[in-house]
């Protein structure tokens, strides 16, 4: 059985757009049998990495020097096989999910290698995690003004030699609802959604039939740039 660890690093936690389409993945990945851990970076209040001196490194391997509520994280993601990233459109990302990507550093073994023209790093061999996956809302038109964010994941992943699977990105994400509640285009949007949870443990990442559905256009432009204004 396929173990996915989630984080939803919103301020708003599951009542804002990223737990709005962050939801429907992980049912998509219930949907195939996968088990799902949640995680909400607000409620983790993870203390900022001091790793300049690399203790989790050299003197306590693979153990941070801080006990706060990061320890349930390390543990549930040691176990997992797939890292799921719910995250708003910050610049890159919110604080709270910052400070949880640079508290893994425990999780690598101290001893660094070049591979394909970089220098990177590795798991610890305890550490069963295989794949990195975004799910990202933004409010801006373009789906790739998250392409920062995305960056910073990929880049994550590829430093501890984890497979990046992929972004599900969904661009002008207010358009999805109304007053009224979801429109019938946003709930094409999460079934789509819902289908990539699905092909990510079919088939190890996305159709690009589905990426597409997921950011394709909900208004004109003008619309956009008229709500702006």
């Amino acid at each position: 059985m396929v173990k996915v660890v989630a984080i939803n690093a919103s301020p708003r936690q599951g009542r804002g757009h990223t737990g709005m389409t962050l939801a429907p993945f992980l049912e998509g990945l219930q949907d195939e049998g996968a088990t799902v851990d949640l995680f909400y970076a607000s409620k983790l209040k993870v203390k900022p990495c001091s790793c300049g001196h690399f203790y989790c490194w050299y003197q306590t391997p693979g153990e941070c020097v801080y006990k706060d509520s990061m320890t349930a994280l390390y543990d549930a993601v040691t176990k997992a096989q797939i890292l799921v990233v719910g995250s708003p459109v910050y610049s890159p990302a919110p604080g709270d999910l910052q400070n949880i990507l640079n508290r893994f550093v425990p999780l690598l073994e101290p001893m660094l290698e070049f591979r394909h023209g970089r220098t990177r790093a590795r798991l610890r061999e305890d550490v069963q995690l295989e794949k990195v996956v975004l799910v990202a809302g933004t409010g801006w038109w373009e789906k790739e003004n998250a392409n920062l964010l995305r960056h910073v994941i990929e880049e994550f992943a590829e430093n501890a030699s984890i497979t990046f699977s992929g972004a599900l990105v969904r661009p002008h994400i207010y358009a999805m609802q109304t007053d009224q509640g979801v429109t019938e285009d946003g709930k094409r949007v999460l079934s789509a959604i819902r289908q990539g949870g699905r092909e990510l443990i079919r088939i190890g990442g996305f159709k690009q039939e589905t990426l597409d559905d997921i950011s394709r256009p909900l208004l004109p432009r003008e619309d956009y740039e008229e709500y702006l204004g």
